[in-house]
């Protein structure tokens, strides 16, 4: 399933996911037994794919929309297609998908089976 796998840490304040999110268990010893997270990744790996640029992954140098660059641009179209574009790849199928001027940003999508 390509929902449930390592959580990486996500700090609301800055936005920023970069780290593993580890919760170390320890045992009788103080022996860490366990500590990775794992669990549901799908909003982690849109947010991902949002973020990152094409060739920024080296896992995946086809991935990868740039949506600070909307920044720069009012062609609003130009990135809803591209967002289809990039999560359809990851087998993402997106039911809604709202990226508009002055409108809050939705997306709402699952994978595929």
């Amino acid at each position: 399933m390509k929902n449930i796998g390592l959580q990486l840490i996500d700090n609301n304040d800055t936005g920023e996911i970069k780290d593993l999110k580890i919760v170390p268990v320890r045992d009788a010893s103080n022996k860490i037994v366990s500590g990775l997270v794992i669990g549901p990744v799908m909003e982690q790996n849109i947010a991902i794919m949002l973020l990152a640029h094409q060739g920024e992954l080296k896992f995946r140098p086809d991935l990868g929309v740039g949506i600070e660059d909307i920044v720069l641009s009012e062609d609003y179209l130009v990135f809803r297609h591209r967002i289809r574009e990039h999560l359809k790849k990851d087998n993402l199928i997106v039911s809604q998908l709202d990226l508009f001027a002055d409108k809050p940003f939705k997306i709402i999508a699952e994978y595929g089976k």
